[in-house]
């Protein structure tokens, strides 16, 4: 299963579904044409409410990522920009390796670099707008 959201990670599951289904996409994990799960087996498999995976898939098809059609479920889009997002993900990997060296440099551990991340990315989420899911 590519999908693992994390309950307690303070990130909305909706935005934690969208954040894993685009960092799929962008490794080539999925390709474009290619079918992700149906809400209710995923929802199941998950143990969250099925709402909360429409919600992301919803959020998904607007943003271009990915296409719902009647009766047929979702498909990552032929047009899904991966490109783009695959050349933002190697820009911001070496970002975030350099935080990692420095703060380990520093004596910080990798369990603390998680929680301080996971906590600025919680922030930054219930800045834009409050917590959702």
């Amino acid at each position: 299963m590519l999908f693992r959201p994390n309950p307690s990670s303070g990130m909305p599951i909706y935005l934690q579904l969208m954040e894993q289904v685009k960092h799929s996409i962008e490794t080539g994990a999925l390709r474009p044409g290619e079918q992700l799960p149906g809400i209710r087996p995923l929802a199941e498999e998950l143990v969250i409410n099925p709402n909360t995976v429409a919600k992301a898939y919803r959020e998904l098809q607007h943003a271009g990522i990915i296409e719902l059609r009647q009766g047929a479920g979702a498909f990552v889009s032929g047009n899904a920009r991966v490109d783009q997002l695959a050349d933002k993900l190697k820009a911001a990997q070496a970002l975030v390796s350099a935080a990692v060296t420095k703060l380990r440099g520093q004596g910080v551990t990798d369990e603390e670099i998680r929680r301080l991340v996971e906590a600025e990315l919680a922030g930054v989420a219930r800045r834009k707008g409050g917590a959702r899911g």
